[in-house]
């Protein structure tokens, strides 16, 4: 390797342009469009409506007149604050009663030529040495964002230099302050990225000494870590597939999301929101299987190894709402319906808060806690995913059955 690679700087560039490239998919920011007061570049933003929502934004006008970006900036900086980066981005936007995207995300299936075409509009943009702050000159090395809006934050280290992930988790722990808009949990970015040329870790939410960073490693020998890359650097898979344009919007639009917890402190019970990033082997398993169902339709089998903490529920919600949402190349639905087996009655809450974040139709997702005869119902019936315990599904076969012999048919049909 030349001399060169050996700098934090060419790191940097490497990253960069591997992003700008034709496979990234990204387009270059400028640093001096970051609006720090906002903590968002609003270049991109209007540049974002204007190509996707031209009629709109001519509607927004007409009743600001000339203060028409000044207004929604407003607006649009209230709805960042109350409901977060990540529900706006996914909902949008109201104005004086004109709605807006923010973004646009894959759609399942392809009988819709416009909602193609405005995905393919969405502007991600990735900006080196962006200053964020209005007290001091303090940068990140990289800022990745969504038309406009900052989505991830990146520090950078290069072994070769003395320093690696350590100090890039020191460095958000001590010299990032989580006040700053920037950093402000949920409101704007939502994910911090350690990264060195041997590992990568993530969080969530920045709060100085209490921050906790996951690894997003795509382990080694059975082991943590990554393999060595014969052609670069061993974390590589971060731009080249994680970050890759369709991957990012997919992790986006479909992995992320919000986790309500409930605490008891003090007798007292205390509700605590947490952002949900996907981990490399979440991403890994969720997309597998995703795309061997679609290529061999319904019917197999699959075993997927998971240890204790390693977040499997997380896992079962999006593989649920991934194969529920699922359509084969003739841009039919794979499956009708989706049953969750649970063990546990505290999984069943949990799935079902996850799934819904996803999809909000009525009725989706259905959770079966009266009786066997709800569940036959939903299974009958179809298009929803169902989750249930393990306890009622064997009592639920043998009503199947024996309706299956009342109406002259089969069970297999039945089902």
């Amino acid at each position: 390797m030349p001399t060169r690679i050996h700098t934090e700087q060419a790191f940097e560039e490497a990253i960069e342009a591997a992003l700008l490239s034709s496979e990234g998919g990204w387009q270059k920011g400028f640093a001096d469009n970051f609006n720090r007061a906002l903590a968002l570049d609003d270049s991109v933003l209007f540049a974002f409506l204007e190509d996707t929502q031209a009629a709109q934004w001519r509607k927004l006008e007409s009743i600001h007149r000339g203060d028409a970006k000044k207004k929604f900036l407003e607006r649009l900086d209230k709805e960042l604050s109350s409901r977060g980066t990540l529900d706006v981005v996914r909902t949008g936007v109201t104005d004086n009663g004109v709605n807006f995207k923010l973004a646009y995300f894959k759609p399942a299936h392809r009988l819709n030529p416009d909602t193609e075409r405005l995905y393919r509009l969405n502007r991600l943009t990735v900006t080196r040495q962006v200053k964020y702050s209005l007290k001091n000159e303090n940068s990140i090395d990289l800022l990745l964002s969504l038309n406009g809006l900052p989505i991830a934050t990146v520090e950078l280290k290069n072994q070769f230099t003395g320093q690696d992930t350590y100090h890039a988790k020191r460095q958000y722990i001590e010299d990032r302050d989580p006040a700053e808009l920037l950093f402000q949990f949920k409101k704007r970015a939502l994910v911090h990225f350690a990264v060195d040329t041997d590992e990568v870790f993530f969080t969530t939410f920045l709060k100085k000494g209490g921050t906790r960073f996951f690894p997003l490693n795509k382990g080694f020998e059975e082991g943590a870590g990554n393999p060595p890359n014969p052609n670069g650097y061993k974390t590589a898979y971060l731009w080249e597939e994680i970050l890759q344009r369709e991957s990012w919007l997919d992790i986006i639009g479909r992995f992320v999301h919000m986790e309500l917890e409930e605490k008891t402190e003090g007798g007292k019970k205390k509700k605590e929101e947490r952002m949900i990033f996907p981990r490399y082997h979440q991403l890994d398993v969720v997309r597998r299987l995703e795309a061997d169902a679609k290529a061999q339709g319904a019917g197999k089998s699959y075993l997927i190894q998971h240890s204790a903490g390693s977040g499997k529920s997380n896992s079962i919600a999006w593989l649920s709402y991934r194969l529920y949402s699922l359509h084969g190349d003739d841009d039919r639905k794979v499956f009708n319906s989706v049953v969750v087996i649970t063990d546990r009655r505290v999984l069943d809450k949990q799935l079902q808060d996850t799934i819904y974040q996803f999809e909000h139709k009525t009725g989706v997702v259905q959770k079966i806690d009266q009786n066997t005869g709800q569940l036959r119902d939903a299974l009958i019936s179809g298009n929803s995913i169902i989750i249930t315990t393990l306890q009622k599904f064997p009592f639920v076969l043998e009503s199947i059955e024996r309706l299956a012999k009342e109406s002259g048919g089969d069970t297999h049909s039945t089902l």
